[in-house]
């Protein structure tokens, strides 16, 4: 097991973009929860602590982004997409100004802080608006390489990142390609999209259903906007049958965004595993996972179902 993407995020604030003078980092009274603390180790002078103010906080970043700065805006992800949605929408994206919102503690793995601090809608909040980037890593190394690279990106970009450690998928000499997908095992029976956590979980249900003559083909989706469109497309040519994957709601989250492209692109059968239209609870990440239906043996009863 490998380490949380948000700690990834603290890490690569720590030891990579405090290098760039013009990078800033603000958070919202919750530092030492989404990591961002460890750049205030490194270079106080370039951290803003905002205070229980998520609103402002996105304001501020507007204003420091307007200044030619490249401000790193983090806290819960319920509060970026939610609490600040307005701001995000009419102070960062509509002028798309060079700011990188890290949301951090999203999903259900939140775990025991229950459905009030689950954000399952985020993904569907943040593609909806018109300028914005969204990425949701797989690991802590993919982590890592997106947040240099939205350093790099000039335009707002929305990147999701986890509580809990997640397993490592990706080697140390990984890169990371904008707007890419990435194949992790190739099959021609069905395709598993995936994107976040449930990349491990759709890498669990490919060797699971091997055992059954099944070949799976598996389909990192880090960036869930711009979509590798052409990928998806492809992976559907090829295997006839596509499963989606996402802790977050099957309601506007990366199923719909699959769907729209293979109905204008490739209609073929999919099935998405995901929250199905609920909030929700608290309790044990692993336990959440299986109750809401988000584990490897869910999708391969869907993948077998198609």
């Amino acid at each position: 097991m490998g380490i949380a993407t948000r700690e990834a995020y603290g890490n690569v604030l720590k030891n990579e973009l405090v290098k760039n003078p013009d990078v800033v980092v603000l958070d919202a009274d919750l530092g030492n929860a989404t990591k961002s603390i460890t750049f205030k180790s490194v270079a106080p002078e370039r951290y803003f602590d905002m205070g229980i103010s998520e609103q402002d906080m996105m304001g501020t970043a507007a204003g420091l982004a307007a200044c030619g700065k490249i401000p790193f805006a983090s806290t819960f992800a319920i509060f970026a997409a939610g609490r600040a949605f307005e701001q995000v929408r009419n102070s960062i994206a509509y002028p798309k100004l060079n700011v990188k919102i890290a949301a951090t503690h999203a999903g259900l793995t939140v775990g025991e802080d229950g459905g009030s601090h689950q954000s399952v809608e985020d993904i569907s909040l943040m593609r909806s608006l018109p300028n914005m980037t969204v990425i949701s890593p797989a690991d802590a190394r993919e982590a890592e390489e997106a947040i240099k690279a939205a350093a790099g990106y000039v335009g707002p970009v929305y990147i999701r990142l986890g509580r809990a450690a997640v397993e490592d998928i990706h080697p140390e000499d990984y890169r990371f390609q904008w707007g890419k997908g990435e194949v992790l095992r190739e099959g021609a029976d069905v395709g598993i999209i995936a994107t976040g956590i449930m990349v491990a979980k759709a890498l669990e249900a490919a060797k699971l259903l091997e055992q059954e003559g099944i070949q799976a083909r598996v389909v990192n989706i880090h960036t869930i906007k711009p979509l590798d469109r052409e990928l998806i497309a492809e992976t559907a040519e090829k295997t006839g049958k596509i499963v989606t994957a996402e802790e977050h709601s099957v309601i506007g989250g990366l199923g719909s965004a699959v769907a729209e492209v293979l109905v204008q692109e490739c209609p073929v059968r999919q099935a998405m595993i995901g929250v199905r239209d609920s909030f929700g609870e608290s309790g044990k990440p692993a336990e959440l996972l299986a109750k809401y239906g988000l584990t490897a043996e869910d999708i391969v009863r869907a993948a077998k179902g198609l």
